[in-house]
Order: structure tokens, then sequence, then C-alpha cells
């Protein structure tokens, strides 16, 4: 085999070739990283929201929005005693009517924003055990909870979403009094507050949904029964795993523009390497002809030519990663459903690792076989 240093002194035969593919792969690397990345993050705050235990009652029609869905109010005192699967929590039923309204806000320097606001009772806390209040307190009457990632959802500095903090809401002001976490769901980018207070700020006489938390060995055709058994109500029965599921599916082409997006970038800089690899390989041809005539057979040489375009590629990776890590590591991006926070999990390592491998070795085998493919003395006469 030809030695290791042979490939590692090529390198600096030209310079700024070697730092174009350096940067190509390492801007290739980075966007596939975060393309990755964000359809990771986007996936999981959708299926992390959804309990396995939760059942959603919305309006009849409206079972893929709970914003459009209107839930009569005597909806949740009826089902909490019709239903016998639900889950008792120091002696509470885990039963809780909620309203989701897109609201338009004001900022105390006059600035307009809109946020999702869900009117809640302090049974929420019932039906959604992964909610952690990091600071303050429960929402009272004319204060909000916010979601830990709301900020960026408000398109706010994250400073001016802090406790005592003040927004407006249809002229009245609403502090707020406390922060929450819900890691991973598409909740911790919303704003909670009483549901008494939404439903006279919104002047809306029902609820979005009714959110039930069954026992373990409760089952959602029991809550289905109930829908139709009560047809004055004109409810249906979703799990919220099913609800969730459907609104992952709804944004699939955003994901798919995604990796559509980041795949065409790496095509094109697969194609300029191609280019630029031909035009160096193109001047090796007596080069790689003098080894064979010494001794060497092709497949030697192709090896070490890999070797040198992979010494490339890698180092190209390591940028990429690095300005990955730097970039994007615990950024959080508004979209639709909420925001979500990016992170780069070790999954999305070995995805850049793979796309900068793919990278060195397709880019360098045509080019190869083109410089190795004439016979031996037309090579040394070229």
């Amino acid at each position: 085999m030809l030695p290791f240093s042979y490939a590692v002194r090529n390198l600096s035969r030209d310079r700024s070739r070697l730092v174009q593919s350096i940067m190509g792969t390492a801007l290739v690397v980075f966007l596939v990283m975060g393309a990755h990345a964000l359809n990771l993050g986007m996936t999981r705050s959708l299926t992390s929201t959804a309990s396995p235990r939760n059942v959603l009652l919305l309006g009849a029609g409206s079972e893929d929005s709970m914003q459009r869905s209107e839930v009569s109010e005597q909806a949740a005192g009826i089902a909490e005693t019709s239903l016998s699967g639900i889950q008792r929590v120091l002696g509470e039923r885990a039963v809780s009517p909620e309203i989701i309204h897109m609201a338009a806000l004001e900022t105390t320097q006059g600035e307009e924003i809109r946020g999702l606001i869900r009117g809640v009772t302090p049974r929420a806390l019932l039906v959604h055990p992964g909610i952690v209040i990091q600071e303050g307190r429960f929402p009272g009457p004319g204060e909000m909870l916010a979601g830990r990632l709301a900020w960026r959802r408000l398109d706010l500095a994250p400073e001016d979403l802090q406790v005592d903090s003040v927004l407006e809401f249809d002229g009245e002001p609403l502090t707020i009094s406390g922060i929450f976490a819900s890691p991973g769901t598409v909740m911790e980018s919303e704003l909670w507050m009483t549901l008494q207070d939404l439903r006279t700020l919104a002047q809306r006489d029902t609820v979005s949904t009714v959110v039930l938390r069954l026992e373990t060995d409760a089952e959602l055709a029991d809550v289905e029964l109930f829908t139709r058994q009560r047809l004055d109500l004109e409810l249906s029965a979703v799990s919220e795993q099913s609800y969730y599921a459907k609104l992952a599916r709804f944004y699939a082409p955003v994901r798919t523009m995604t990796w559509t997006t980041a795949l065409l970038i790496a095509a094109s800089a697969v194609f300029g390497g191609l280019n630029t690899l031909y035009a160096a390989f193109a001047s090796r041809v007596r080069e790689t002809a003098t080894l064979q005539a010494v001794g060497f057979g092709r497949g030697q040489i192709l090896f070490s030519l890999l070797q040198e375009s992979l010494l490339i590629s890698m180092t190209g990776t390591l940028v990429g990663a690095f300005f990955a890590q730097v970039v994007l590591a615990e950024r959080v991006l508004p979209f639709g459903a909420g925001a979500i926070e990016l992170d780069l999990e070790p999954r999305t390592l070995f995805v850049g690792l793979g796309a900068g491998l793919l990278l060195g070795i397709i880019g360098t085998l045509p080019p190869a076989f083109r410089c190795l493919s004439p016979p031996l003395p037309q090579a040394l006469r070229d």
C-alpha cells in the first residue's frame, strides 16, 4: 500500500482547493444536522405532548382542531359523574375543562403580538402531570402562567416574559404569576390563565375541550360509548395521542421541505466537488501512471486517493459539527403549533458524520476511476 504520508502531503498541493472542499463539506454537514435536529425536535414535541391515558372530548365535527371546537360547559360535570374509569388524584377526579384561544396581546411597550392562551382550572395539573412550575405560582384572577418557551413563540426577549411582567389582553392588564416547564412538549410555548378570566375576555359561553385522564384499566371505547349515549352534548372522544399524531402528519410537508432543501444543497456540493476533483486528478494522470510503473496496483492508488479525500471531508465534518454545536444547540425555533428547542442528540451527530463520509466517497470515486482508466503506456505519454 502507498504510505499514509503520501495522501497527507498531497493535501497541500492546492491550498485554495483544500479550503474550498473543507468549507463545502462543513456547510453540508451543518445543514444536514440542522435538518435532522429540526425534524427530530418537531416530531418529539408533538408526540411527547400526548399522554396515552388522556382522552379529549371535542365538539362533533371539530376533531382536528381544539381551537375550533365548542363543548358545552356542563359536559365536564356530566362526564365526571357518568364515567367510572376516570383517575382519582388525592380524591379529585382528573377532569379538566379547557379553552384554547389565539389572542391578540400587547406588551407594556405597546408592541402587538399574538399568542396561544389556554384557559384552565387547577385540575389541569391532574391531567397534565408533566407540568412543573419553575418560578412563581399558579395563576389567579388577572394573572397568567407563561410557558418556558413562550417568549420565543411571542417573538419577545426572554426578559420580557418573566415573573411580574405585564401583558394586556383586550385592554386588561394581566400579570405573569409564574413560569412553567413541560420538557419536550408544545405546551411550553403557551400562556395559561384562569378559565373564568379567559371565558370573560374571549366572550365565550363554551369551552374548547374537556380533558379526561383515565385509569390504567379504562379504555377509550368507554368514553366513546358515553358520547354516543349523550347525543344532546354533540361530543366526539379522541385520544390525545391520536389528536397529536394527526397534528404531526399536518406538519409532515414542513419536515419534507426541510430535508429536500438540505439534500439539494448536498447534491450541489457533490457536483461542485466532482468538478473540482476532476480538474485536480486530471493533472495527476502521469503521476498515477508512474506509481503503476514502479509496482503499485490501481486498487492501491485508488485507496490512497480515497484517503486523501476522506481526510478533507472528515476535517470539514468536524468543522460543520462544531458550528452546529455552537449555533444550533439549545436554540428555540417557533412553528405553527408552538416552539421547539433543538437538541443535538448523538444520532444527529452520527447523521452528520454519515453525510461527511458519503461526500468524501461519492465525490472521489468517479474522478479517481477516470484518472486510473487510461492504459499505462498512454498515461505515461499524456
